[in-house]
């Protein structure tokens, strides 16, 4: 009876406090692991850019940006250039004055913009150069692109598009003013390869060099409410070009045919490189025309067979309506 056990012995009361500091412990264990979103999973954000900000440039945003971001880039002059690959992007300039100048991306352009359904808007776009001169403000190698209120000034090219026929590309209220080169190859105003819409309304085409102010290979491209003038020292080729055919409607808008002008056939051409995809229909309309050059030019060069209705246009200077199928009223 007074020999002790092998075993420890713990009186009722020390064994309860003891247990009692153990349950927060135990609760701890049990609890399960949390994940740590990564940026990627996280909900979509506003990244503001400029001095004194988070990110101090656009390209230091651009690395960062997620699918569904919105890109607040502060007035200020940009020596940068950036690479969008995320999709949804929202890139703009919070107020007057945000210039993205001199540097180029991947031998491309200000902005190259690989990611799909971008927007980009007040901004202005200045002085890209590369090596085989054709630098862009923006050069589109995604899907879905609206341009908004932006200025492109000085580029080799405008915007240079690269092949995507299922997108839509709309441009609205923008400047492009003395864009463009032939050296050999032309850049232009802009230029678009295979899309299914190029929309372009309300914006204005300036001083383009040697280039036309519009190519578009798109299945339908439409001009709408546009100021398009080679000025009195620009040398463009055309004010419009759908070198390959498809839908074409150019409305409410007012064009000009400079004297320096390096192309005397026409103001608007259509199919004359080669008919490459449908032209279902062709309509010009209440547009206006000004020739201040000496040479007979061609409102409308249609070179594809559908016919092009032109309906309501006001003509001056040495200019002959249309060169091609279909009809004047």
């Amino acid at each position: 009876m007074g020999g002790k056990s092998g075993r420890s012995w713990l009186s009722p009361a020390l064994l309860r406090a003891r247990l009692i500091r153990a349950v927060p412990l135990l609760a701890i264990m049990a609890l399960p692991a949390v994940a740590v979103p990564s940026r990627a999973e996280l909900p979509a954000a506003t990244l503001d850019v400029g001095p004194g900000k988070l990110y101090t440039s656009p390209s230091e945003a651009a690395a960062k940006a997620k699918d569904g971001d919105h890109i607040e880039i502060a007035p200020g002059t940009y020596i940068d250039c950036a690479v969008w690959r995320a999709n949804n992007l929202v890139i703009e300039g919070t107020g007057p004055g945000v210039v993205i100048t001199d540097k180029t991306c991947q031998g491309k352009a200000l902005f190259v913009i690989t990611g799909n359904d971008t927007t980009v808007r007040n901004l202005t776009l200045t002085r890209a150069r590369v090596a085989d001169m054709n630098g862009a403000g923006i050069r589109q190698e995604g899907r879905n692109l609206t341009v908004d209120g932006v200025k492109f000034i000085d580029n080799q090219d405008g915007i240079l598009g690269a092949s995507s026929p299922q997108s839509t590309v709309i441009i609205r209220n923008s400047d492009f003013e003395r864009n463009g080169i032939c050296a050999p190859s032309c850049a232009h105003g802009i230029y678009f390869n295979e899309l299914a819409l190029l929309r372009v309304e309300h914006s204005r085409f300036f001083e383009t060099r040697q280039g036309h102010h519009i190519k578009s290979r798109a299945a339908r491209t439409e001009v709408i409410g546009c100021d398009i003038s080679d000025g009195p020292n620009g040398t463009a080729s055309y004010l419009i070009d759908v070198p390959n055919g498809g839908s074409v409607l150019v409305r409410d808008s007012t064009l000009e045919k400079g004297p320096k002008a390096e192309n005397h056939t026409a103001a608007i051409a259509i199919g004359e490189e080669s008919i490459t995809q449908p032209t279902e229909k062709i309509f010009i309309e209440n547009n206006t025309l000004r020739n201040d050059n000496e040479h007979q030019t061609a409102f409308v060069w249609n070179a594809t067979a559908t016919p092009a209705i032109l309906k309501g246009n006001k003509l001056s200077g040495p200019t002959t309506a249309l060169n091609g199928d279909g009809e004047v009223h």
